[in-house]
């Protein structure tokens, strides 16, 4: 008979998978994203700026911390 006991740690927590698909987390421990403005209504801008803004950004240092609770195991 196998005998086991609870572990009183913390439940896992969630992660908000809306987040996930949004951000990634690089390996100094910062947060890329998407740029705006680049799904549509592109006929106007230039290439230099498509192609700016088809580039990743660094999650600004205010809003890192919401991120990062949103993605606990990042």
């Amino acid at each position: 008979m196998l005998i086991t006991k609870h572990s009183c740690s913390m439940p896992k927590l969630k992660t908000r998978k809306a987040a996930a698909k949004r951000f990634k987390a690089t390996g100094t421990g910062k947060f890329m994203r998407r740029r705006a403005f680049h799904n549509h209504l592109l006929d106007h801008k230039s290439r230099k700026l498509k192609r700016h803004l088809s580039t990743k950004a660094v999650v600004d240092e205010r809003d890192a911390e919401n991120v990062s609770l949103m993605l606990p195991y990042a």
